[in-house]
């Protein structure tokens, strides 16, 4: 029961765009298209998922033991562009229709500040590993569900006479903040 409110809280009540306000601006700058959102978000999954495994075990078993803990953040931000960069790579030897599909969106990831927050917020929460990676995959998940109804709805408004001054960023804006909104009606949901 514990997994499922976690994975519903970072979903749709904590969500960490509309509601803690991390990784805004791929949020607002890749939403321009369904098909690279959805990109965008598996991109993000897959980086989460496996930051927050390499960043809890280092954490665990090299910061607290060497009692530098409070190296974490600037250590977790070293790790997850080696990370990036090592998945970068092997993608581009292993697998290159993979590559393709993610390449592009591997660099904006470094630095896409949900990412890294998602691997403090673990520890700062005192999950486990498991739990720590039910969240961000939960998270991660909530991520894409935010970006791709955001890409929906941009192009939607791509087929409609929109004001020439709320054309662009400012629609967007309005469009994220009712979207915003819409999710805090799930707050009662979970604690």
């Amino acid at each position: 029961m514990e997994y499922i409110i976690i994975i519903i809280s970072a979903i749709l009540v904590n969500n960490i765009v509309l509601s803690q306000f991390l990784g805004v601006c791929p949020f607002l700058g890749v939403s321009n298209k369904v098909n690279t959102s959805v990109g965008m978000a598996g991109a993000v999954t897959f980086v989460m998922v496996l930051a927050t495994v390499v960043t809890y075990l280092l954490y665990t078993y090299v910061l607290v033991k060497l009692g530098i803990a409070f190296m974490q953040t600037i250590t977790y931000i070293l790790v997850i562009a080696a990370l990036v960069q090592m998945v970068e790579i092997i993608l581009k030897k292993v697998s290159q229709p993979l590559y393709q599909a993610l390449g592009i969106f591997l660099p904006l990831i470094t630095t896409n500040c949900a990412v890294l927050g998602i691997t403090l917020l673990v520890i700062k929460k005192n999950y486990n590993l498991l739990e720590g990676v039910v969240y961000s995959a939960a998270t991660a998940l909530g991520f894409g569900l935010a970006l791709i109804i955001l890409a929906g709805i941009r192009e939607q408004l791509d087929l409609v006479n929109v004001p020439k001054g709320m054309r662009g960023a400012p629609i967007s804006l309005i469009v994220a903040g009712i979207l915003a909104l819409a999710f805090m009606g799930f707050s009662g949901i979970v604690r």
